[in-house]
């Protein structure tokens, strides 16, 4: 059994670059919503529950037909219609007569979590959001079933190949949490600035490559009453430290992320974490407008389709997440992080990708068979191809988006990964390894792009703060190396 782990970071991207849309339109990756990877770490503190296979390849879990399924879904930039009009569909069409209980939510967390810890656990979660679950947590108390068994399953449209020979193959490698593969990631995302194409046509403006010339627009901009860059300070906040989090990585390379995940002394305060939060903080004075942290992600998007809003960072799901509401001079594109420094590690191009949107089986439910089958069914070319048809964004099944119709924005991503070729920025895993961390980061990066902090100190508080995570032997510690 081969995981990415085995080849090296060079030629895993360039597999996922790849295969991830194999001949299908923009030939790149993209997709996601608002969820990191989890990654590999240290052997599980306590085993997750492993299903035995199956002999009848039809049936590789030994599915009851009749037991009802329990599906609980994040409803966030994707909705959930996809669930209800295809995944459960191809599920009953495969058990007819089954029973499947369906939610959409956007707390769970909250309705959750004491499920769990009361034994009264759903089949299928879709854990997502700003209010998702601990997944290193859920691990170490074993609520999560183990998924070796489905990507070793034969895949729904060729049972002569493994479920794992059919995905990108960082859902592999982000399957891990604390050594066990436990989570699916079933979209790919681009996370960098995003802003409107049409606009910057009918003005002349060029997007900008350098910090100067990133600022320069912001003295325009400003001029014509119009606001550089903002995030969201209320259910989005993290968008802005994922933000810095992939600008110091591109001042001082990957190795600024790998160093806080896998929480090395002095990783926050060190100097390409401190420039990045420095120069964000004086966009934010400058060219922001404090007004921003009283609103949600829906209501700062909805500023940008107005063009109030320049730059916006996000992942490539809010062109979905916004369709509705799109008017017809704006369309989305990606733009780079501009070179910070005039010597980053990496070059202006480089971009963040990554799986995300994570799927989990409750080991404790009442039908975990049937949790594994759901998710064999979502990872056939049919049920990916049909769910990037309803959410336009792509998913990990290689080669599922052939022929369909992807939007302007997810094209743009599409090039722009092109583009960056190996220039990859890595994707921050201790967002699922550590949460207290990150949900932490989430409240101090309002504080200091707020001005009530230095970056120095916010810098300084997180890296106390990642002590005392480090120090805690209640916390599962995990490691990454690439």
């Amino acid at each position: 059994m081969t995981h990415p782990g085995d080849i090296t970071r060079r030629q895993l991207m360039r597999r996922i670059a790849m295969t991830a849309l194999a001949a299908g339109p923009g030939a790149g990756l993209l997709a996601a919503c608002a969820t990191a990877g989890t990654g590999a770490g240290a052997p599980l503190a306590s085993p997750a529950a492993s299903l035995p296979a199956s002999a009848n390849p039809a049936n590789p879990f030994g599915v009851d037909a009749a037991k009802p399924l329990e599906v609980v879904i994040f409803s966030g930039g994707y909705g959930d219609a996809y669930a209800r009009t295809v995944h459960e569909e191809l599920y009953k069409k495969e058990f007819p007569g089954v029973t499947i209980k369906h939610t959409a939510t956007q707390e769970i967390g909250t309705q959750l979590r004491p499920r769990l810890i009361g034994g009264d656990a759903p089949d299928v979660i879709n854990n997502s959001g700003p209010k998702s679950m601990d997944l290193a947590a859920l691990a170490a108390e074993g609520h999560l079933a183990d998924l070796a068994p489905l990507f070793d399953a034969p895949s729904i449209d060729d049972p002569a190949r493994k479920v794992r020979d059919t995905v990108t193959p960082a859902v592999l490698d982000n399957a891990l949490v604390t050594g066990k593969d436990l989570v699916l990631n079933y979209t790919v995302s681009h996370r960098a600035l995003w802003y409107n194409a049409k606009l910057f046509a009918a003005k002349g403006w060029k997007v900008p490559e350098t910090w100067q010339e990133f600022t320069a627009l912001g003295e325009t901009a400003k001029g014509e009453g119009v606001l550089l860059f903002a995030y969201p300070g209320q259910k989005g906040p993290y968008y802005q430290l994922w933000n810095v989090l992939y600008t110091a990585a591109k001042i001082g390379g990957n190795q600024v992320i790998l160093d806080i995940d896998n929480l090395v002394d002095n990783a926050w305060t060190a100097g390409p974490m401190k420039r990045a939060v420095t120069v964000w903080a004086e966009v934010q004075a400058t060219y922001g407008d404090k007004a921003y942290f009283g609103l949600d992600h829906t209501q700062t998007q909805i500023k940008q389709l107005q063009n109030k809003v320049l730059f916006y960072p996000v992942g490539s799901w809010v062109e979905n997440e916004m369709a509705k509401d799109t008017p017809e001079d704006f369309e989305y594109a990606i733009a780079p992080i501009p070179e910070v420094t005039g010597s980053d590690a990496m070059p202006y191009g480089a971009i963040q990708v990554g799986v995300g949107e994570n799927f989990v089986v409750a080991a404790k439910g009442r039908n975990p068979q049937g949790g594994l089958e759901y998710l064999r069914l979502m990872l056939s070319k049919e049920g990916a191809r049909r769910f990037t048809e309803l959410t336009k964004n792509v998913t990990v099944v290689n080669g599922a988006a052939e022929g369909v119709d992807l939007p302007a924005g997810l094209k743009s991503a599409a090039r722009a990964q092109d583009r960056a070729g190996q220039n990859i920025i890595t994707e921050a895993r201790f967002e699922g390894w550590y949460k207290e961390l990150f949900d932490y980061g989430t409240e101090q990066i309002n504080v200091v792009m707020a001005g009530r902090i230095t970056p120095d100190e916010f810098c300084a508080r997180m890296q106390k703060k990642a002590d005392d995570v480090k120090k805690d032997d209640s916390v599962t510690k995990q490691t990454r190396n690439r």
